[in-house]
């Protein structure tokens, strides 16, 4: 099991995201996805994107995720950090990447 822990910045709404693989007889890398947020955008996300192939989804670009199109759909701001920690999370579980923290530091001078 991979867990990612995701605080946005601005707007406090921390999300935790759980990807667990399931042992599957269509894919060697069917993942679980499970998601606690204190966003609503979030919320709506994580009903609705329950699972993925986590081979596919890893090596998909922006236009073809399913994590981003459905984050999208839920109404997530544009630059909200939560898909790419999902996306990080399934690589994790599926062995396609080490489990390194990500950090993005914001400056303003």
């Amino acid at each position: 099991m991979a867990t990612v822990y995701v605080k946005p910045g601005a707007c406090g709404l921390n999300s935790v995201i759980t990807v667990k693989r399931k042992k599957s007889e269509e894919s060697d890398y069917l993942v679980e996805i499970h998601i606690e947020s204190e966003s609503d955008n979030i919320k709506r996300l994580a009903k609705v994107l329950t699972e993925v192939d986590g081979m596919e989804e890893s090596f998909k670009n922006f236009a073809t995720s399913e994590v981003y199109r459905l984050g999208a759909k839920s109404g997530l701001h544009l630059a909200c950090p939560v898909p790419s920690g999902i996306i990080k999370a399934i690589e994790v579980e599926c062995g396609l990447a080490l489990p390194r923290d990500v950090e993005i530091k914001v400056v303003r001078d």
